[in-house]
């Protein structure tokens, strides 16, 4: 399990989100990834992008007042 840290990304994390999921996660090994909520439409839109990538989101919470968390187990 690894944790990676997108809040200095503000809302133009997603395609990092993807980046480090390929590159820094082996198939079936979990990741954290925390961004800052800013414009609450990253939430779902962050869950939408890891479904249709073909992973699985395992949870998606707030973090605090501003972050939140999202722990991805990466798939193929």
């Amino acid at each position: 399990m690894k944790r990676f840290d997108l809040r200095h990304l503000k809302n133009d994390f997603i395609t990092r989100l993807g980046e480090l999921i390929d590159s820094e996660l082996q198939n079936g090994e979990v990741g954290i990834f925390i961004f800052e909520v800013g414009d609450f439409s990253n939430v779902p839109k962050s869950a939408t992008f890891i479904k249709e990538r073909g992973d699985e989101l395992l949870n998606s919470i707030r973090f605090n007042q501003v972050d939140w968390t999202l722990v991805v187990k990466k798939r193929n």
